[in-house]
């Protein structure tokens, strides 16, 4: 709060002029720190390339082009080309997310030669004059030069919650933002010598690391890096020392026993699907700050909206005026207008009351006389702003304008009134007369109430459907609001909310928050939440294990954003909140919410899906050579028997099944759930395959029995492959069919085409041995089956 006749009150400054920016900017003066929305084009190109599976397939790759032949080396080529898929689509997401990202970055105004003009952060120069207003962030650190009730919050940098009141001469810090009043400030230190320069780019940079999904992955990969090096140790020594076949074969067969336990492929498709998932709701106008928020919002049960902003268009009308106490209309029309006119940066509710009672107040004489004396601007935390005026007659008055509920003692006859345009949705403000001076703790009590100024609010016309859609996804919606909690309640049933018909006052919660938990499950409308509250009510819910997305767009949410699981902004919102908000809907629209968390569950359950397929060939693969060492015999395949499997069986399917539409909700304990599947699928795989090829080596005898046993045990092992992918692709769908029916189709086309049986070495020998090999195929088949049945049943109790 300030007065304006007070002489701490600097007069309007200038700013820089063109000639002193230049000179800065050769200096080198800059705010140049680069605030990056993704990795860059290297960081990409070594993420996907030098990877720890990809130096072990190149050196066995390396391997087998000593050794020979071509074929044997075709895993090779298909890690070069899942690479540049990986490279390419993240190069994709990168376009689209920085494309984005310049939208939605804010600008701060910086007056110079005397005007205030908008410029991107990067051209704020050592000295330059920058204003500020509520939901504003400083942006690089400096000195306050002038200020008009100017409150910061620093929370975000110190901790502490409560905003500081800034007067001229005080410092500013970078990162923190203004709750309310305005002002300006001179930068005094830019680029990396910002106190949040580092915060800001890092809080601001795309990622890919941080969620569950990865977290799972690379827990995994551990655990396979794990298996693998004491398993090819013991199939080295058995294939090279313990066999007397071709030292040459026996490297191949070594080979094609390591390969397969790698899911080189599961890496790639995990960022392939966030990476398209990006593009996807970047054509949406959706912006990602961190690629996990695609996951995490798939991930939340417990959704907190902010009315005004999110249910509610930001506009309002001022529908109505009901005087109080003897008030006379035309003498309260030019207080609202003097009101007005006395706060520069006015929010929502006042600019309804400017455009219905423009102003007539100057910092001099108005038209009209009025000259304003004081301001109070509007603060979240104690709801009502206020003025104090020189009037045209000589008098002085001193004036209120907020919640009526907060301004009025409790039983106050116009509550009643009061009550009944909450019910009917629309927004109250009590204006009110005020005997003590604004800077008094104790301006809002004994005030004399004037008028109350009816406001409607604009419904979004999008916010009932988008509140259905969470309804029926299980996903439970929980509105909270600053304004009256009637008045709330009456917007949320208008949308068709559940539970809407009983609000509740945040005033009345208890503190505790184990009390306030259970107070937050029950209802479903929060009205007169201070922002402190805001973030309360979010720590409350989190303790009972949920996810919790908190929306807004106006200061007061900040500290809630920051501390939900997802955050999410509006682009029309404060700087502020977009700066500390995981997803940011720059088209304004709530409807864009239903997308994030359809395309983080499609993520999600595709993943999990292709997981179990690859997990399940680590498995095979690490227990078949497992019980090749135990057996003391040859291994059962060449490189280019389990390339052809693993691409007709995991990789062409996997990247369809990983794009896919699923709208499954996300379930925690990612590794626990895939392992639970893909390991029994992995042991009936390795059993039943190699169980086959002890068969076929006891049917077949002298030259070539070995290439038959192997023909007949990779049969096996593509039909219960196939099996397992018949399984993993259900529910089924017209494109499913097709997908797993083209699969199938493609490993007959190699056992009747001469040319293919001789360059993957498949040739079916006799009709018994073949045979034989499709029955040990169906009997496990069968086994899988009653084996996922009974996990799936055991899922759902």
């Amino acid at each position: 709060m300030t007065d304006r006749t007070d002489t701490q009150v600097v007069a309007r400054n200038a700013g820089l002029t063109s000639s002193e920016v230049a000179e800065r900017v050769a200096r080198g003066e800059v705010n140049d720190v680069p605030v990056r929305s993704s990795r860059s084009t290297t960081e990409i190109v070594k993420a996907n390339v030098f990877t720890r599976f990809n130096a072990i397939i190149g050196v066995l790759f390396l391997v087998i082009l000593v050794v020979g032949p071509i074929q044997d080396g075709l895993f090779g080529f298909v890690i070069v080309a899942n690479t540049a898929i990986g490279i390419i689509q993240e190069m994709r997401a990168k376009k689209t997310l920085d494309s984005l990202a310049v939208i939605g970055e804010a600008k701060p105004a910086v007056r110079r030669d005397g005007t205030a003009v908008e410029i991107h952060t990067s051209a704020i120069v050592l000295g330059d004059l920058i204003e500020l207003g509520p939901g504003d962030k400083a942006v690089v650190d400096g000195e306050v030069v002038e200020a008009e009730g100017l409150e910061i919050d620093e929370s975000l940098l110190t901790g502490e919650a409560d905003p500081v009141l800034k007067k001229p001469g005080d410092p500013v810090m970078s990162g923190s933002f203004v709750v309310a009043g305005g002002g300006a400030f001179t930068a005094t230190k830019v680029g990396r010598g910002a106190y949040a320069a580092q915060l800001a780019e890092e809080a601001s940079r795309f990622t890919l690391v941080n969620s569950e999904l990865r977290n799972g992955i690379s827990q995994i990969l551990k655990y396979v890096t794990w298996m693998m090096v004491p398993t090819a140790i013991g199939l080295i020594i058995s294939q090279l020392v313990l066999q007397d076949h071709d030292w040459r074969e026996a490297v191949r067969r070594t080979v094609a026993g390591i390969v397969p336990m790698v899911p080189e492929g599961l890496v790639l498709l995990t960022s392939v699907a966030f990476a398209i998932g990006v593009i996807r709701l970047g054509r949406k106008q959706c912006l990602v700050q961190e690629l996990p928020a695609i996951e995490g919002l798939a991930r939340v049960d417990v959704v907190c909206l902010d009315k005004t902003g999110t249910l509610t268009e930001g506009g309002m009308d001022v529908t109505g005026l009901r005087l109080l106490d003897g008030a006379t209309e035309p003498y309260i029309q030019q207080v609202l207008g003097a009101l007005g006119g006395s706060d520069p940066r006015p929010n929502a509710s006042l600019q309804a009351i400017v455009a219905a009672y423009p102003a007539t107040v100057t910092d001099g004489a108005g038209a009209d006389g009025w000259r304003c004396t004081e301001a109070l601007p509007f603060s979240s935390a104690r709801k009502y702003s206020g003025a104090a005026f020189n009037e045209p007659d000589g008098d002085s008055s001193s004036w209120l304008l907020g919640a009526p509920d907060v301004l009025l003692p409790t039983g106050h006859t116009a509550l009643a009134d009061i009550d009944e345009l909450n019910n009917q949705g629309l927004r109250v403000l009590l204006l009110a007369r005020t005997e003590r001076r604004l800077d008094d703790p104790g301006v809002a009590s004994d005030v004399v109430p004037q008028a109350l100024v009816i406001l409607e609010q604009r419904l979004r016309p999008d916010a009932a459907d988008t509140l259905r859609y969470f309804e029926e996804q299980g996903v439970h919606a929980k509105v909270i609001s600053g304004d009256n909690a009637i008045s709330v309640g009456a917007v949320a049933g208008k949308l068709g909310l559940p539970g809407a018909e009983h609000p509740v006052d945040a005033r009345q919660l208890p503190t505790d928050r184990d009390a306030m938990a259970d107070v937050l499950e029950n209802g479903a409308v929060f009205g007169r939440v201070t922002p402190q509250q805001k973030r309360d009510m979010v720590a409350a819910l989190q303790s009972r294990g949920h996810n919790v997305a908190m929306t807004g767009d106006g200061v007061n949410d900040v500290l809630a954003l920051k501390d939900a699981d997802i955050g999410v902004s509006m682009g029309s919102g404060s700087e502020a909140t977009r700066a500390v908000a995981q997803i940011v809907l720059l088209n304004n629209s709530f409807a864009t919410l239903p997308s994030v968390v359809a395309e983080g569950r499609r993520v999600i359950g595709n993943i999990t899906r292709v997981a179990t397929l690859f997990l399940t060939k680590t498995v095979y693969s690490v227990l078949l050579a497992l019980l090749v060492v135990f057996w003391q015999v040859p291994y059962p395949f060449l490189p280019r028997h389990l390339t052809l499997l693993s691409t007709l069986t995991i990789g062409v399917p996997a990247f369809f099944l990983a794009l896919a539409p699923n709208k499954e909700r996300a379930k925690p304990h990612f590794v626990r759930r895939v392992m639970r599947y893909s390991a029994p699928a992995g042991v009936i795989c390795g059993v039943a395959t190699f169980g086959e090829y002890l068969l076929a080596r006891h049917h077949y005898t002298g030259d070539g029995a070995l290439d038959a046993e192997t023909s007949n045990a990779t049969l096996t092992l593509f039909l219960i492959s196939m099996w397992v992918l018949a399984i993993v692709a259900r529910p089924y769908t017209l494109w499913r069919v097709c997908l797993v029916l083209a699969m199938g189709a493609g490993f007959l086309i190699v056992l009747v085409t001469p040319w293919l049986q001789t360059f993957f070495a498949l040739k079916l020998v006799g009709t018994e041995g073949p045979w034989v090999a499709v029955g040990v195929a169906v009997a496990a088949g069968l086994v899988l089956e009653l084996v996922w049945r009974t996990l799936r049943v055991r899922d759902s109790d």
